[in-house]
């Protein structure tokens, strides 16, 4: 998983996809961080992604780095406590002007049953499962 982290923090932005009803919805993200063992990312609730997520939690997210890319599939878990969330703040400041740990609107969400795969044009796939 530190390793999936690192990738993308590489990269600085990854896509992550949703679906809404049967179109699938693409938008570029950059938070990610391990919070307790697991990997999260950060929306706000009031967005169409956080209200795709609730009706269908399964997402992917893309990046690419160094010539390499990652897919990750798996399953957006929201978690709730205040902890998470003051977490993901306090690991990226610029969030900071926007959201609050208790402001109703800041959401995270942790990765469950993930598959990333990091691939190249040279090297076989790498499969990382977490």
């Amino acid at each position: 998983m530190n390793e999936v982290l690192e990738f993308l923090k590489k990269a600085q932005t990854y896509y992550l996809a949703t679906a809404d009803g049967d179109q699938p919805r693409v938008r570029p993200f950059g938070t990610a961080e391990i919070f307790e063992g697991k990997l999260y990312i950060q929306s706000g609730k009031v967005k169409n992604v956080a209200k795709q997520i609730e009706k269908n939690p399964k997402i992917e997210i893309c990046a690419m780095a160094d010539g390499n890319w990652i897919r990750i599939e798996a399953t957006a878990v929201e978690d709730d406590r205040i902890e998470a969330r003051q977490d993901m703040l306090n690991k990226n400041p610029m969030l900071q002007s926007m959201y609050k740990a208790d402001d109703g609107n800041c959401v995270v969400y942790y990765l469950k049953d993930a598959t990333a795969t990091i691939s190249s044009f040279t090297g076989a796939p790498k499969v990382i499962k977490f």
